[in-house]
């Protein structure tokens, strides 16, 4: 089971915000096949379009193998959405998508179909580094036995399988794969060994984690953490409001103190902190333990889409304007700022709650495809300015493209102006979160 750089051949499944950087950056070294369902995405990966804005077109190109014929020994990147092109590979990564189903239950739906892929094509001295968010003991009660029935092969025998989890930030180009450490786990010493190897032969700096089951609960735990430090300063947000005092200038002011966290509030969505915790809830439940500050952390975070929605409209009524029929321009849909991600975005419960008071809601966000979003929410968003004005104005996503947005060329004389991310200047706003 000693890999070496000549002998290596690497399938990653899925090509998403975390496949995709780690299918360049070993492409730059090995020989890597990305396989993804969509063979939309293929199709655009051999036009070196990589539409989550993690990796550029010039990068995808320098490591680009255009025909999956080309000599075994030669290092670069093959994608396909075909599964007979992904057998022959001596390691195999996993990192497709663990959402939550709208009961908020996980779904390893993807998870376990890609396992079932993998294991269809596994071959003796393989390994499989999982790197999708799972509970705790997901990777070996769940994926492992489908490896062995799939393939007839014998775990920790005849292939072997490690957790790193991943640590993507999708639109954050300083933590890249490379510059952050890298957790890793293997069902065997040598296995682990072996995995620590691989990810340092692409300069990650790496720590190993005592077994899987501990690099699942470090994964899931670093979300939830953050989640329940931003349920804090959202519920702070709600009492200084009942006060009359600015969240923002408290928190700045606090944060003169050196071990005063700075945490901000805001919408809490995307694939990780507005999901994982759930994944931990769900384990502990099974176990018999019922979780308070975590859930009750995800209650409140959950909450604030209609909060927000509630505190503008109670601004509108306040400045006389008559909410039915009116109309509000939201800036930003997307989960999180600088980034075209829509999964689970917490902005679509904003308009959704505003459109049952009988506002019309229009969405501009730049970064946003518009097809994706009517695809995931039945939206119309414009990727461009508009041409009208507004009774009001959400700023939901600070993206750096509105700091050039003249939010007063878009309002009415008597209007609203909310900023849920204390983004815009002072002295253009109504109200700030």
């Amino acid at each position: 089971m000693n890999f070496f750089p000549e002998n290596i051949k690497i399938t990653v499944v899925g090509l998403g915000y975390v496949g995709m950087p780690l299918a360049i950056e070993f492409a730059k070294k090995y020989r890597v096949v990305g396989f993804d369902i969509s063979s939309t995405k293929i199709k655009q990966l051999f036009e070196c379009i990589d539409t989550t804005g993690e990796i550029s077109s010039e990068d995808i190109a320098g490591v680009l193998l255009k025909d999956k014929k080309e000599p075994e020994q030669s290092i670069g990147f093959y994608p396909t959405d075909k599964i007979e092109d992904i057998s022959g590979s001596n390691i195999y990564i996993i990192t497709v998508p663990t959402p939550v189903d709208s009961t908020n239950r996980p779904d390893l739906t993807s998870l376990l179909s890609a396992t079932q892929m993998t294991g269809q094509v596994l071959s003796k001295g393989n390994i499989v580094i999982y790197e999708s968010t799972t509970y705790p003991g997901c990777t070996e009660e769940s994926c492992i036995p489908i490896l062995e029935e799939e393939s007839g092969l014998r775990y920790n025998i005849d292939f072997f399988v490690g957790y790193s989890p991943e640590r993507i930030n999708p639109g954050d180009k300083i933590h890249t794969l490379t510059t952050i450490k890298k957790v890793i786990s293997g069902s065997t010493e040598e296995t682990a060994k072996c995995i620590e190897h691989l990810y340092k032969s692409i300069g990650a700096e790496t720590y190993k984690a005592s077994s899987i089951k501990v690099a699942e609960a470090a994964k899931v735990i670093e979300n939830a953490q953050r989640d329940i430090n931003i349920a804090f300063v959202n519920e702070l947000a709600k009492i200084f409001n009942l006060l009359g005092v600015d969240t923002t200038e408290v928190l700045e002011a606090a944060g003169t103190k050196w071990n005063f966290l700075p945490f901000k509030p805001g919408l809490v969505g995307g694939h990780c902190i507005g999901v994982d915790p759930y994944y931990l809830a769900q384990k502990a439940m099974e176990i018999g333990y019922h979780s308070e500050i975590i859930l009750a952390g995800r209650r409140l975070n959950d909450s604030m889409p209609f909060y927000i929605a509630s505190e503008v409209v109670k601004l509108m009524i306040k400045k006389d304007i008559i909410i039915n029929n009116s109309s509000i321009l939201i800036l930003g849909i997307t989960f999180k700022e600088n980034c075209p991600d829509v999964r689970n975005t917490k902005v679509f419960d904003i308009i959704r709650q505003l459109q049952e008071y009988g506002i019309n809601v229009s969405v501009y966000d730049p970064l946003a495809l518009p097809e994706v979003v009517e695809q995931e929410y039945g939206i119309k968003n414009s990727d461009q300015k508009p041409d009208k004005t507004f009774d009001g104005i959400i700023l939901a996503v600070s993206h750096d493209d509105f700091k050039r947005f003249d939010i007063k060329k878009y309002i009415k004389e008597n209007s609203v102006v909310y900023d849920c991310k204390s983004f815009l200047s002072r002295d253009v706003i109504d109200a700030r979160l």
